[in-house]
């Protein structure tokens, strides 16, 4: 059974940081196309990163580099984003999608499995 569950969310202030999880269970994460996205009320799902080929690749949004880290730690099965240096244009949920295709080109909408999101807020 795949599941995927995050935490970490919260609300903070602009400028501050927080850590987003997520574990996986039912499949190897390392071994599939890992992304986070997130979604605000009344706007388009916007893809924040996204880690595959065991790792070695990982790609970011232009609106979060140099600012949002995506990793993945294979021996707990999880998924990481860091986030530092907020801004409120960051206040959405956070969902973590995974695909099992190893060339991870879809768009993250078409990923296979995604979790139930975690709330950020940034005031």
């Amino acid at each position: 059974h795949v599941q995927l569950v995050e935490s970490g969310g919260g609300s903070v202030q602009a400028g501050g940081s927080l850590r987003l999880s997520c574990v996986a269970s039912g499949f190897t994460a390392s071994s599939h196309c890992m992304a986070w996205f997130r979604q605000a009320p009344g706007t388009e799902r916007e893809e924040v990163a996204r880690i595959y080929l065991g790792g070695t690749m990982r790609t970011y949004a232009d609106s979060v580099k140099g600012r949002f880290t995506i990793s993945q730690d294979d021996a707990k099965n999880t998924l990481y984003l860091q986030m530092n240096s907020l801004k409120p244009e960051d206040t959405a949920m956070y969902y973590c999608a995974a695909d099992p295709s190893p060339w991870c080109t879809m768009a993250v909408g078409a990923f296979r499995y995604r979790g139930q999101g975690t709330q950020v807020t940034v005031s």
